[in-house]
């Protein structure tokens, strides 16, 4: 049965099928192999249901909902303008202001795809006329917009925190510490590129001009507060968050910079549905495939084989980071999350690790996969956004990937870099 239905995907995706298609018709055929016909298949409709069932995942399309007006409004180029004002004219510096700006607006928008769009639109034209290579640019823009997985809000996190039953707030909290630091380790590797390469320097800002940009952006950095600060004082939880988040959005691009008017709402609306019916339509099939695996027992039969429960909690760690980076690499994040989480949840209750960790870990790796030749989904926004060749996007990714691998390293390593601030917070 197992070889049937991963032929049957194989052969979708090959053909062209959108992900949900490949996933639905395994489930269908492993049920009806199974139960020996689909009279019952009311009952794989039901898993597929509770799948998109949780309160939690209200906050998916609330995250999508303001990540779209703000890309749409003023935000985005008020927060490039204050990290440009402070530290472009350092060597690399408008490098490290892009990696800056991506971490940023994905603390406001928890959104990979709007982050390459919001960020690396202004910031991409600016970098090549400094004199940055074109491979350079994009893969920064690309990889940088990658951090938005895990500084919260991360519609990834809520995946996860859903499917392993995790709390959200834990996770957002605990993403913040490796998304800062691999801000460093780009920021780093940005100074040292524009050294070597004798990359000018930008025109320093003076100080009346930082605090014009500080003032003009103090509006949009109201947005990590009312998440972070929100979640951690008990004010909300992440769905109040989620649709604070949203109503922060709509009084910011429509009544106080008036970026956005009334005849915008119908554009907004409909690219937020769109984008929310596929994200719940995945969700769905991947509960329902995830359930047919899990009651044919083939996550036990595998780890068995594997001999992963034997392997300690360390070797746990570094499966699941080689099986969730991989698989991101072909397929998209969120089906990543769906498949495999289930499929290793014996064995991270076995070892006993702690599911935050595990959460954190995933979603790094979620984030290095969706960057990562061939099929990263990022690679094909920024060809999308960007009107560049495949092999152009992908050639500067390599060092990025080492970083973003090396993160993941010293998280096993030392795993209080994300779990210090979660114990802080919430023990």
């Amino acid at each position: 049965m197992t070889t049937i239905m991963v032929c049957t995907m194989i052969a979708l995706l090959l053909l062209g099928f959108p992900m949900m298609i490949p996933l639905l018709t395994a489930a269908v055929i492993g049920f009806f192999m199974m139960f020996n016909g689909l009279g019952q298949m009311d009952t794989l409709i039901q898993q597929m249901m509770a799948g998109i069932r949780p309160a939690s995942l209200i906050a998916v399309p609330m995250f999508i909902l303001a990540a779209d007006i703000m890309t749409r409004g003023q935000s985005a180029d008020r927060l490039i303008a204050m990290v440009m004002s402070f530290i472009g004219h350092i060597k690399g510096g408008l490098a490290v202001s892009t990696a800056t700006s991506c971490t940023l607006f994905g603390a406001v928008s928890g959104s990979t795809q709007a982050t390459v769009v919001a960020v690396g639109s202004p910031l991409r034209p600016k970098m090549l006329k400094a004199g940055y290579s074109d491979s350079f640019t994009l893969a920064l823009i690309i990889n940088a917009s990658d951090i938005a997985f895990l500084i919260p809000p991360s519609i990834g996190m809520i995946i996860y925190g859903v499917i392993s039953e995790t709390s959200i707030a834990e996770l957002f909290i605990a993403g913040i510490g490796p998304g800062l630091m691999i801000l460093a380790m780009f920021s780093a590797y940005c100074i040292a590129y524009a050294v070597i390469r004798d990359v000018p320097t930008e025109a320093r800002a003076n100080w009346s001009e930082r605090l014009t940009a500080v003032r003009q952006a103090l509006w949009p950095l109201g947005f990590p507060v009312i998440i972070v600060g929100g979640i951690y004082g008990g004010v909300f939880s992440p769905t109040e968050a989620a649709a604070a988040c949203v109503l922060y959005a709509v009084f910011l691009e429509f009544v106080i910079f008036r970026s956005l008017k009334m005849q915008h709402i119908y554009a907004i609306a409909k690219s937020t549905g769109l984008i929310t019916a596929v994200v719940f339509i995945l969700v769905a099939a991947g509960n329902g495939f995830s359930w047919i695996i899990s009651f044919a027992q083939i996550p036990q039969a595998i780890l068995e084989a594997v001999g992963i429960n034997e392997a300690g909690p360390t070797g746990v760690l570094i499966a699941i980071c080689i099986s969730f980076f991989v698989a991101c690499m072909f397929v998209d994040p969120i089906v990543v999350i769906l498949v495999l989480t289930p499929i290793f949840a014996p064995a991270i209750a076995a070892t006993g690790l702690d599911p935050v960790l595990v959460g954190i870990l995933i979603t790094l790796q979620v984030a290095i996969g969706s960057a990562t030749p061939p099929f990263g989904c990022d690679i094909f926004t920024a060809i999308a956004i960007f009107k560049r060749p495949y092999l152009d996007v992908i050639k500067g990714t390599p060092p990025f990937i080492f970083m973003l691998v090396l993160a993941a390293a010293l998280l096993i390593m030392f795993p209080q870099i994300a779990l210090f601030l979660r114990d802080v917070a919430f023990n």
